[in-house]
């Protein structure tokens, strides 16, 4: 039987019977679920932990470089020849404040 927008009364109420089945089912199921009396405390505790973590990795990624970079400073610095400079040889210069002649 067609209704006045030509579609089919009994498939609407088929439809209609789906629709209200699944809602119970589903509001059935849902009513069942209840969370663990803890559980937000032990989400926080895991969240925490893992902030510790982290936390802790990045301090040490930061000390490693720090580290490394001093000791590839020293070893630059080392390497650097022993023999003074012109700067520093004192020999044949002029001492500050006079001049030529």
């Amino acid at each position: 039987m067609n209704d006045t927008t030509g579609r089919n009364a009994d498939n609407d109420t088929g439809r209609d019977r789906t629709e209200r089945e699944l809602r119970e089912a589903l509001a059935a199921l849902a009513g069942g679920v209840h969370a663990a009396p803890d559980a937000y405390r032990a989400a926080r505790g895991d969240w925490l932990r893992r902030e510790r973590r982290r936390r802790l990795v990045l301090a040490v990624l930061v000390l490693v470089v720090f580290a490394l970079a001093t000791l590839i400073g020293l070893w630059v610095l080392n390497q650097a020849p022993s023999d003074p400079g012109v700067i520093f040889s004192g020999a044949g210069g002029t001492s500050a404040g006079t001049g030529p002649g």
